[in-house]
């Protein structure tokens, strides 16, 4: 709950968020739950204006998950349904299986994820189409905090 004020402070200026999913036993299941980390994550950066995100489905190396295709299978289809009924457009919504830990799937493919033909981390990122920028509309300016002088 701590990081919730930098997290709304970043995504107002961002025009893309990369929204990190455990995909530990229990981990998954806690973030994604009713009043989870995961789902209010996804939930404010869709109000503060990001159309596109990106899902990375961190901890495929833990030992209660191992890799597994399934378990990756099972987060896109329970995440993606949250996220659409959310507002994201599904076309605007890509799932990377990752390990941040061991470095897999971020910077190149993993040859622990041989079933996954998608793009890595970083080709994902380099994927994101650039927003039309509003230059007619008024100045936009995200606040981060008031002081009372005097």
């Amino acid at each position: 709950r701590d990081f919730i004020k930098n997290m709304i402070t970043g995504t107002s200026q961002a025009d893309v968020a990369i929204l990190v999913v455990d995909s530990s036993t229990g981990g998954f299941e806690a973030g994604i739950a009713k009043d989870g980390q995961t789902r209010e994550h996804a939930l404010l950066a869709f109000t503060l204006g990001i159309t596109q995100i990106i899902v990375a489905v961190n901890k495929m190396d833990d030992k209660s998950t191992m890799y597994s295709e399934a378990r990756f299978n099972e987060i896109v289809t329970e995440v993606s349904g949250f996220l659409t009924k959310v507002g994201f457009k599904p076309k605007k919504i890509k799932f990377v299986p990752i390990s941040g830990w061991a470095g897999d799937n971020m910077i190149d493919k993993s040859s622990n994820m041989p079933w996954y033909k998608g793009p890595y981390l970083l080709e994902a990122l380099d994927e994101i189409k650039p927003p039309v920028r509003p230059y007619d509309k008024p100045l936009r300016l995200p606040l981060q905090d008031v002081y009372k002088i005097g």
